[in-house]
């Protein structure tokens, strides 16, 4: 007989797609969960999904479907549940009645594009691992004329912060008469990772849109909408997540 894994309260709360994990340890510490009828306010109590009963304010808690949305996130909104600003937040983009769906990932208040929402934590994470290697494609557009040079020292990588951010590919796709735009691969995801290379090389950074996430790509999906992903798109993106790195 295989042994039930056991895992924490708010990670179990994550799992069930009820909340995020650090929204969940909130709901614990102010004895609003339940477990076995009991009161928890340990986020680390240890769990049994297949047979435990969890309650939130009284209700149980049941597994949530898996939702996997694209949206395409407008420049000048926050990649936040709730802002202290009273800034405009990407959930302000959502409609009809979606359970907590949290975003893979982020993109700053200036930047735009293809952006993942879910309830699934642990393919969110898995999106997100470093050793997933998955590819993120964006457009920016620069202050200045991208030379030969200027390509290659992006792809060696600048040192910035302590550690170096480099671009994994790098071309340029069009020019104008004082600036251009270049398209730029990712491998990995480190905190404003374009901004700061660009800003190491003083080149100011006027537009940055995420168009892809590994053969997912964000297409013609207008400004401030989403949508769910087709079976096709969401299996695509596994199995590039499967695949061995070269």
């Amino acid at each position: 007989m295989t042994a039930q894994r056991r895992i924490g309260l708010a990670r179990a709360l994550s799992k069930l797609g009820y909340c995020s994990r650090s929204q969940a340890a909130t709901l614990i510490s102010q004895a609003r969960v339940r477990l076995n009828h009991r009161v928890q306010r340990d986020p680390e109590v240890p769990v049994i999904l297949e047979s435990d009963r969890i309650e939130v304010d009284g209700k149980p808690l049941v597994a949530q479907t898996h939702i996997y949305l694209m949206m395409n996130k407008p420049r000048g909104i926050v990649t936040t549940a709730s802002d202290e600003k009273g800034r405009k937040t990407i959930y302000d983009c959502l409609t009809g009645d979606l359970p907590w769906l949290g975003p893979v990932g982020r993109l700053d208040k200036a930047s735009e594009g293809l952006l993942l929402l879910t309830n699934d934590s642990e393919w969110s994470a898995r999106v997100l691992a470093p050793e997933t290697h998955l590819d993120k494609t964006y457009h920016v557009q620069v202050d200045t004329l991208a030379d030969a040079q200027l390509l290659a020292t992006l792809k060696a990588g600048v040192t910035e912060g302590g550690g170096l951010l480099r671009a994994k590919q790098v071309r340029e796709l069009r020019r104008g008469v004082r600036n251009c735009w270049l398209e730029i691969v990712l491998d990995e995801g480190k905190n404003r990772h374009i901004r700061r290379i660009l800003e190491a090389l003083q080149i100011e950074v006027l537009r940055l849109v995420r168009v892809a996430i590994g053969p997912l790509t964000l297409g013609d999906l207008p400004k401030a909408s989403s949508r769910p992903l087709t079976h096709s798109e969401k299996q695509a993106l596994d199995n590039a997540m499967r695949r061995p790195r070269c």
